[in-house]
C-alpha cells in the first residue's frame, strides 16, 4: 500500500494541524463559520447591504460569493482536488466556475423578465 501523507494544513498553510482528525474539525468549524455569517446576514438584513450591484442586492451578490466559496473548499479539500494535477484541477475548477457564472446569468436574466411581466403585463424580448 502506498504511503499517501496528506496535507494537513488550511487556509493555504495558515492552519496547521497535527493529524487528519484534527483537520476535519478545522474545516468543520471554518464551513460552519461562513455558515453562520450568510444565516446572520439573512436575518439581520444590514441596510447597508441592500444597494444595486449590477441588478442584485450586494447582500445577494455576498451569498453567492459564500456559497461558492464554500463548495470550493469542500471540493479543494474533501474531494483531494489539492492532490490531483494541476491541468486535471484547472479542468474542474474552470468547467465549475463557467457553469455558475452561466447559471447566474440564466437566473438574473428570467428573474428580470418575470419581475417584467408582473409589474407590465406581457412583454416580449429581443435578445
Amino acid at each position: 500500500m502506498a504511503d499517501h501523507a496528506h496535507k494537513l494544513e488550511i487556509l493555504r498553510g495558515l492552519v496547521k494541524f497535527k493529524s487528519n482528525t484534527q483537520k476535519i474539525w478545522g474545516v468543520l468549524i471554518l464551513l460552519t463559520i461562513v455558515t453562520a455569517i450568510e444565516v446572520a446576514l439573512g436575518i439581520v438584513k444590514p441596510e447597508a447591504l441592500m444597494a444595486k450591484v449590477l441588478g442584485m442586492k450586494l447582500l445577494n451578490w455576498i451569498f453567492i460569493i459564500l456559497t461558492i466559496v464554500k463548495a470550493y473548499y469542500i471540493t479543494w479539500d474533501f474531494m483531494h482536488m489539492r492532490d490531483e494535477t494541476k491541468s486535471l484541477r484547472r479542468v474542474v475548477v474552470w468547467t465549475s466556475v463557467f457553469l455558475i457564472c452561466y447559471l447566474i446569468f440564466i437566473l438574473l436574466q428570467e428573474g428580470g423578465y418575470v419581475d417584467a411581466v408582473y409589474k407590465n403585463g406581457f412583454i416580449t424580448r429581443d435578445f
